[in-house]
């Protein structure tokens, strides 16, 4: 008799794990600032010298890699609805 399916996992990840958050928006002074501040409210041990930053090549938006150090499904699901609902993001990935 073949085993039971194994039962199905919350989450693809295993925790605590290092995990990329990637947050666009419109090129303006102080959206890094603004969304450190978030990511940092999320994730207190996040080392701001890790962050990556790219400007779009028309130079308007601005792309920022947070590699987080990821405890839990919940954590991350919080961090991306704060994110998401900021008014100065326009993506989170």
């Amino acid at each position: 008799m073949p085993s039971p399916p194994a039962p199905p996992t919350d989450s693809l990840l295993t925790f605590p794990c290092a995990f990329p958050v990637k947050v666009m928006g419109r090129r303006h002074d102080g959206f890094a600032q603004a969304m450190l501040i978030v990511v940092q409210r999320h994730a207190p041990d996040f080392d701001a010298a890790t962050l990556e930053m790219r400007a779009s090549s028309g130079g308007r938006y601005l792309s920022l890699t947070f590699p987080v150090n990821a405890t839990s499904r919940a954590q991350l699901d919080d961090l991306y609805r704060d994110l998401s609902s900021h008014p100065m993001v326009a993506m989170v990935l």
